[in-house]
């Protein structure tokens, strides 16, 4: 073989791998950012302990990091409130904060974000007593970030009229997120009963409040639209939006992702949803971060179930 046919073969396969490095760092460039998920705790998956006292809840970042959870979010309730009594509830909220923060940090535990009950509805139609909602929810803006959290999560209660609904939650979250923003804050709707459970009236009021830190936290369970009588909790629900359906369309708007669950079989399979199919659907969106897990099981003792929940988060996205 001449040395003009060797050059020549070897400029064939030089432009051979050239090309094929072309190819490679073009898929390398186009391929969809790596996802990393954590796990938190929802301290809701332990508050018959916290109301029964046989746990405390300044005690939550040493239960959670025992369990194995990285992550905290917490509830605004189990702080204040007639149902709750620990020993440093009397020395007042900014003494509590600083504490958890205390605790938190030294156990090297994420403070990710606090869910806010009990402070006023946010979509009824009276504007005066809506802006008052918007003005109770500010101190947890505030102690969300002194704990150093990304995120609140509100509800939208209100209007029961789907439009109006919509135009006072819109007006609310607007209100609340503008706040919020100067925080580094965003705030997170989650689909909690009612209106809020209906995934295309939620998108809507994402689209009209149009913020970058407005978005939802999207939860396995809640996905009743009515109860008997129109209660708002603890009545059958007569209505429900469908669960898969209701999770993806959500998912387009999500900054938090809880997972809740109610019972396991003895294989470890949550039994009242397919739980690997939903967290197909949240991994499929192209969602990272903390997915938290909320237990809300009868059990007398929430540990087994969430053990359950947390190890079929791992065996699905994480292992």
């Amino acid at each position: 073989m001449t040395v003009k046919k060797l050059l020549a073969i070897s400029a064939t396969f030089a432009l051979m791998s050239c090309q094929n490095n072309m190819k490679k760092s073009e898929e390398t460039t186009t391929e969809a950012p790596k996802q990393n998920f954590e796990i938190s705790l929802a301290q809701w998956s332990i508050h018959n302990q916290i109301w029964d006292g046989s746990i405390d809840p300044m005690d939550f970042a040493s239960v959670a990091k025992d369990l194995g959870y990285t992550g905290l979010e917490y509830v605004n309730h189990l702080y204040v409130g007639d149902m709750v009594n620990y020993p440093m509830k009397e020395q007042g909220l900014d003494a509590v904060l600083a504490e958890l923060k205390r605790r938190s940090d030294s156990l090297g535990m994420k403070n990710v974000l606090i869910m806010v009950d009990g402070e006023g509805d946010l979509s009824l139609d009276d504007e005066a007593v809506t802006a008052q909602a918007v003005d109770n929810h500010k101190k947890w803006v505030d102690a969300a970030a002194f704990l150093g959290c990304h995120a609140i999560r509100v509800n939208l209660f209100g209007a029961s009229d789907p439009e109006a609904w919509v135009a006072n939650s819109v007006r609310s979250l607007k209100a609340l997120s503008t706040y919020a923003a100067d925080k580094n804050i965003a705030v997170l709707v989650e689909n909690h009963g009612g209106h809020s459970s209906d995934a295309k009236l939620l998108i809507r009021v994402m689209e009209g409040v149009g913020m970058d830190n407005c978005g939802t936290l999207v939860d396995f369970g809640n996905f009743c639209l009515r109860r008997e009588n129109d209660e708002r909790w603890g009545a059958p629900c007569v209505e429900e939006y469908d669960r898969y359906q209701g999770i993806e369309e959500l998912m387009a708007y999500a900054h938090g992702v809880s997972a809740k669950s109610y019972a396991f079989d003895a294989e470890g399979n949550e039994t009242t949803m397919d739980f690997p199919r939903i967290l197909n659907i949240v991994r499929d969106s192209g969602f990272s971060g903390f997915i938290g897990v909320e237990f809300e099981g009868p059990d007398a003792d929430p540990l087994p179930g969430m053990a359950a929940t947390k190890s079929l988060i791992e065996t699905v996205l994480i292992n």
